[in-house]
């Protein structure tokens, strides 16, 4: 055997070692489905704080009828896509 031809079956052999690992440690559909679900729960905690607020403020401040619960929707909608994209880069 060549030199050339022991790099190249140990790089295959490295390969194939190395999909069998991926397929080893490949999440199961209970580690999928609590994930997903994470990522649902940091998004619409946010949103659903961000309504009860508005609205509260809304309630007890003259002179607006929806400003205060529309601005706390969409700041809760940018702090929940902040939180899913941090969740996710990590």
């Amino acid at each position: 055997m060549t030199d050339a031809d022991e790099r190249l079956r140990k790089r295959v052999e490295n390969q194939a070692r190395r999909m069998r690992q991926a397929q080893r440690d490949q999440p199961t559909l209970l580690a999928q489905t609590a994930y997903v679900g994470t990522l649902g729960l940091l998004f619409a905690v946010p949103v659903v704080l961000g309504a009860y607020v508005g609205l509260w403020l809304d309630r007890h401040v003259e002179g607006y009828s929806v400003h205060w619960t529309l601005l706390m929707i969409a700041l809760g909608v940018a702090i929940g896509s902040f939180n899913v994209y941090w969740f996710v880069k990590e």
